[in-house]
């Protein structure tokens, strides 16, 4: 079983997908491979992890067929403009070794550059007439950013992937998107980035807090199952990454129950409104400058 959503050009994509942020590229593969024969139908990547070229081996591994899976990426800021992103999908799906991607998102705001992220989207925009994506979006804007896309292009984006975790829900930013008819996609859905190792200072571990514990302990399952199943209640799609099978497979396992409505809010009251990635409106110029290698 699984939950599928319906973008706002009327493209369904499964709410649930794997993640492969940080995955090593050696790792990559199998762990595309392995969530596959699991059951998820849905993988997000990007220029920027550089293991583009990994996911599409994982996919032809699978034996599965292409229409079967949904595969979404992201244009690095580096690639931004008209023609730099329409080149940037040659990229992308020379390594990943596809005729079409099911939706290309930009992956930053990039507001030191917003006129090149604008050319940007308007790419997308041709990529998506020409029928090379089936579906355009972004990721981490924030309604003022947003604002300005939408006064200066034509279409809306489909999804903005965000950090969303029970610490940190972007009420706003979810408000903006759903009042465009745009999905929410959370990045770091399970709180990865609460506790990642050598992400800055100490953080308080979302995977171990009171509360979803306690609501794990009531339904026979994980805290990062209950947080998955409070995205997908919700109407999110959420891409937790792991690259261990065992991992990877409990991540999928949340189809099989409900979380009730007071639960939903005990989940909604855990926000502590702390961002823990970068900020979107903080330029950071010399990781922006990264260069996406050739196909």
């Amino acid at each position: 079983m699984t939950i599928e959503l319906t973008l706002n050009n009327g493209v369904t994509m499964p709410a649930l997908g794997l993640g492969v942020f940080q995955s090593p590229p050696e790792e990559t593969t199998q762990a595309v491979e392995a969530a596959l024969a699991i059951g998820y139908r849905h993988i997000d990547t990007a220029a920027a992890y550089g293991n583009e070229r990994e996911v599409g081996e994982g996919l032809r591994r699978s034996g599965l067929d292409r229409a079967d899976v949904f595969v979404e990426t992201k244009v690095w800021v580096s690639d931004y403009g008209y023609d730099r992103t329409l080149h940037a999908w040659e990229k992308a799906t020379g390594k990943l070794g596809l005729d079409q991607l099911d939706l290309l998102i930009l992956h930053q705001p990039a507001p030191d550059r917003f006129e090149q992220t604008i050319e940007a989207y308007k790419a997308l925009e041709t990529l998506l007439a020409d029928g090379r994506v089936r579906a355009i979006g972004v990721s981490n804007f924030m309604p003022h950013h947003l604002d300005r896309l939408l006064a200066e292009t034509s279409v809306v984006p489909a999804v903005n992937q965000v950090e969303l975790h029970p610490y940190f829900t972007q009420p706003e930013v979810q408000a903006a998107n759903a009042a465009h008819g745009i999905v929410t996609q959370a990045w770091s859905p399970i709180g990865g980035i609460t506790f990642y190792p050598g992400w800055g200072e100490q953080r308080r571990n979302v995977m171990e807090d009171p509360v979803l514990a306690s609501l794990a302990g009531t339904h026979g399952k994980t805290p990062a199952q209950v947080m998955l199943r409070w995205h997908l209640q919700q109407g999110r799609s959420a891409i937790p990454k792991s690259v261990n099978p065992g991992r990877i497979a409990e991540n999928f396992d949340v189809f099989d129950f409900e979380l009730t409505a007071d639960e939903l809010t005990r989940i909604d009251a855990l926000d502590a409104g702390v961002r823990n990635g970068p900020d979107p409106d903080v330029a950071r110029p010399e990781r922006f400058a990264m260069v996406i290698p050739e196909a």
